[in-house]
């Protein structure tokens, strides 16, 4: 895929995805072309899979353009910037002024992948955590793989607001309200014993908030403010996130023992971007503790992954003894709908 393909592509998601700002965005770089100069010249020379099925380089310059405005060090780009909506030929102008007085900065931050720590795919892991909370009755012990900066290792601290009651502490900062597309459980509660993630590249949710922040695209004003208020909350429980290969760590980390304690494994929109011999290592590595498994220390597996069907992703519940697989439904990548069947366990 050329370079000017992969700015489109991208931008044709940005728009599905509510973003028509980041979207004319990137589409003024596909259509205008990028500034003379160092970043353009390594953007267009990009080495391997640029688009979001690779390295995600559109979405990495838009982070870094959003960053500059975040952490006012251009205010002629920040003029441009919602809730102003400028011409695509305005902003592509103003976007490509910005990168020519900040190479510096914006080649440091193309080296770093988009991670958007998307909260409101929270809903899924509250409503997958409350059906095996009513069916086992134990405190869940979470392991998230990709976790980035852990913000969804604290949902059982979120308020998920559905039809039939909602889930999750009433006085939570971070508040989720899919649409829903089919009909909402009632909720049983849950409580968690302990939680870990690991990521290759984790953050920091204090000292890094802004980069993370910058990942959110500037149009969409609900979910900054979503996701700043799950910053906060980390900020006030810090999630333990290690830095490690997922697999790995997992390998260490499923014979621990856990008895009255069910083990949730999850992972949203990481698993896919694994390569496929790690992936073939890590279904044998859960098929091998799952045989381990018993009713007094179940496992399980949340996997919400593209599957190339769409819409949305793809919600899977793995479930030991017995590894029966459960189809959740589909849900929204960025949280804002949800079709979920609820699982007979």
């Amino acid at each position: 895929m050329s370079w000017r393909a992969a700015f489109q592509d991208q931008a044709r998601a940005c728009r599905d995805l509510g973003s028509p700002f980041t979207a004319t965005l990137l589409e003024g770089f596909a259509n205008l072309g990028l500034p003379d100069g160092p970043i353009g010249a390594r953007i267009t020379s990009w080495p391997g899979d640029m688009s979001s099925n690779g390295a995600s380089v559109p979405l990495r310059l838009a982070g870094a353009l959003h960053g500059l405005v975040l952490e006012g060090k251009d205010p002629e780009l920040t003029a441009v910037y919602p809730p102003h909506a400028p011409t695509e030929a305005d902003l592509h102008k103003a976007a490509c002024a910005a990168i020519s007085r900040h190479e510096s900065y914006i080649d440091q931050r193309l080296n770093d992948a988009p991670q958007t720590n998307e909260v409101a795919r929270a809903t899924a892991l509250i409503l997958a955590a409350d059906a095996l909370s009513e069916r086992f009755g134990m405190p869940l012990v979470l392991s998230e793989l990709g976790a980035s900066a852990g913000l969804n290792l604290n949902f059982d601290r979120f308020r998920l607001c559905a039809p039939g009651g909602d889930f999750g502490p009433s006085g939570s900062p971070v508040i989720l309200t899919p649409d829903w597309r089919s009909p909402a459980p009632k909720p049983h509660g849950f409580t968690v014993a302990k939680r870990q993630g690991v990521d290759l590249s984790p953050r920091d949710p204090v000292a890094e908030r802004l980069r993370l922040l910058s990942f959110i695209w500037p149009d969409q004003t609900a979910r900054f403010a979503r996701i700043s208020a799950a910053l906060d909350l980390a900020a006030a429980h810090p999630p333990r996130v290690d830095q490690a290969d997922a697999i790995d760590w997992l390998e260490a980390r499923l014979p621990q023992h856990l008895d009255g304690r069910l083990h949730l494994v999850y992972h949203t929109v990481a698993w896919q971007y694994f390569p496929h011999p790690v992936q073939d290592r890590g279904e044998a590595l859960l098929a091998e503790a799952g045989a381990r498994a018993t009713e007094e220390a179940p496992l399980a597996r949340l996997s919400m992954e593209a599957d190339g069907q769409g819409p949305g992703a793809k919600l899977t519940l793995t479930l030991w003894p017995g590894g029966t697989e459960h189809d959740l439904g589909r849900f929204d990548f960025h949280g804002r709908w949800i079709d979920w069947i609820a699982p007979k366990l």
